[in-house]
């Protein structure tokens, strides 16, 4: 069968069209036949319920009119009797389309028109559709490109099948790129967007660093050593943290590189950004001090609950350890998620002194005893009063200077004082309205329930109200720094069980649920603690038996 010079145009147009765009050209036919039916719907009336089909083989057009089998005829444009349809299919039945042919048309100036636009809007949505489907995968990888313009500080870059954009900070500073210029850069999002799919580049993202290191370093990308952190001040300075899974790798000596060879093809793609290779380590205390370097650390002291560490470093060291506008520190702190302070030797022994004489002090005017008891009672280790009171008495007794009877002195003065102190509180909470019931929830000492009644807080209902952060506050991470909010009860070293279970009494309390359903859930909480450690002693004899059989 012969084709004829304009259905084989039209085929050649798809065709070349598909290829430019990089699309699908079925796609490019399909809108084709749409752009084809809105032109027909205008002849023969847009009530009509016109379908084009082209043949992608011969590029022939076949137009067709839909009619449906209705009782009763009401718009001969879309209807047809059942008698008329069962007459050109006798199969035919109510609620079924027919298909009836319709002569072929011819395009004029307004039509043609109209289905170019169908087509190049079909089209540009394909377009558009095939590129957020190729990118929106490949978030999390480092791609190159070719910047096609700058504007407003950002860069355009031609990304061969796909437009990305660096936001200006996104770009390391003093850095500039001219139109032409080859670009490396990290895919850290792809979103759908009105005017297309938007693909957003960065060079200063922390994991950019890590993939460089990754193209430079094969025993990253074989997984052998392991990038568990990284953090960066653009431009100017970076730490990252590695691991060897291998024993016998030495992770820092892997990712420096033979005189420097692979840490510095990285520098010189982040612009001479200078880079700190941290050694790993699970224990917090032995990370924090590696990723300090290079300032040497003296001593540490841990909080877990409030991921927060102090910590000592020579006097000379100081400067050091903050760094140049607190950077060290800063990127310490980004890199291992704990909120360092740092202090000198010479600070944390003014601090311990002015600890001491404050606890001495509280000792004299608490014990009404002299200075050199308050003194030794502080040397001791004894921190408040409530450790005196109920401390064993041979503890006080055993101290240089003492004896049983001073001891027993000692601790009555101080049960004495517990006792003023807690009618005091107890005055203080019946002023603040805090109800009595509130005295039944178990863990909660008349101290807070003050600071409860100054929190708003003053009965079984408000309490059962709360959760364990309003009581016990809560840290929340935000531009690689913690910080920390109080809570109603922050200060009585509550853990955050306490915390839960006092909230859980108050609702029993108030009647919110049951006791007997309370006990349950406990129970069945613990049964599912003994399964799992049953399961996992099981697994760890498992793996026992195949370590010691290989």
């Amino acid at each position: 069968m012969a084709i004829s010079a304009n259905r084989l145009e039209l085929l050649q147009i798809a065709d070349a069209v598909a290829r430019e765009k990089s699309i699908d050209r079925n796609i490019v036919i399909a809108a084709m036949e749409d752009a084809i039916q809105k032109a027909a719907r205008s002849r023969y009336g847009t009530e009509t319920e016109v379908r084009a089909e082209i043949n992608a083989k011969t590029g022939e057009i076949r137009l067709q009119r839909l009619l449906q089998v209705v009782e009763q005829v009401e718009n001969i444009s879309t209807e047809i009797s059942l008698e008329d349809a069962q007459a050109r299919n006798p199969e035919a039945n109510y609620g079924d389309f027919i298909a009836e042919p319709l002569p072929p048309l011819d395009f004029g100036r307004i039509a043609a028109q109209s289905a170019k636009q169908v087509i190049v809007q079909k089209v540009r949505e394909a377009e558009r559709d095939r590129q957020f489907d190729e990118f929106k995968d490949r978030v999390g990888e480092v791609i190159n490109g070719v910047v096609k313009r700058a504007e407003y500080g950002n860069v355009i870059v031609d990304l061969g099948r796909g437009e990305g954009i660096v936001r200006r900070d996104e770009l390391i500073p003093r850095e500039l790129f001219r139109t032409g210029d080859r670009i490396r850069a990290y895919i850290y999002d792809v979103r759908r967007e009105q005017r297309g799919p938007q693909i957003f580049l960065s060079r200063t993202h922390p994991q950019f660093m890590a993939k460089l290191f990754a193209q430079e370093v094969p025993e990253i990308y074989d997984g052998v050593i392991e990038i568990r952190a990284v953090a960066r001040d653009p431009g100017s300075r970076a730490k990252i943290a590695v691991i060897s899974k291998d024993s016998s790798i030495d992770p820092v000596g892997a990712c420096v590189g033979m005189r420097g060879s692979r840490v510095q093809a990285v520098v010189g793609e982040l612009q001479g950004e200078k880079i700190d290779i941290i050694p790993f380590n699970e224990d917090p205390a032995t990370f924090i001090v590696n990723a300090l370097q290079p300032a040497e650390v003296a001593k540490v002291v841990l909080d877990e609950d409030a991921e927060r560490i102090e910590v000592v470093v020579p006097d000379e060291q100081l400067s050091l350890a903050i760094g140049r506008r607190g950077q060290n520190v800063r990127l310490a702190s980004q890199l291992t998620g704990w909120a360092i302070d740092i202090m000198t030797e010479q600070e944390e022994s003014d601090r311990r002194q002015k600890e001491f004489v404050e606890r001495s002090n509280l000792f004299m005017e608490s014990l009404n005893v002299d200075e050199m008891v308050g003194q030794l009672l502080a040397t001791e280790g004894f921190a408040s009063v409530e450790e005196v009171a109920y401390v064993d008495l041979e503890e006080i007794a055993d101290i240089e200077g003492f004896d049983e009877e001073t001891a027993e002195e000692i601790q009555a003065r101080a049960r004495d004082f517990l006792e003023e102190q807690e009618a005091k509180l107890d005055e203080e909470r019946r002023e603040l309205g805090v109800a009595d019931e509130l005295k039944s929830i178990d863990g909660l000492t008349t101290a807070m329930l003050v600071a409860l009644g100054k929190d708003g807080i003053k009965s079984v209902e408000d309490l059962a109200g709360c959760a364990a952060d309003d009581l016990i506050g809560w840290t929340e991470r935000k531009d690689g720094e913690v910080k920390r909010f109080e809570g109603a009860l922050t200060g009585y070293e509550l853990s955050r069980a306490d915390a839960e279970a006092m909230v859980m009494a108050a609702r029993v309390a108030a009647g919110w649920i049951d006791a007997s359903e309370l006990e349950a859930e406990e129970e069945l909480e613990e049964d599912l603690e003994d399964e799992a450690g049953d399961d996992a002693g099981e697994d760890a004899g498992e793996t026992t038996g195949v370590i010691l059989n290989g």
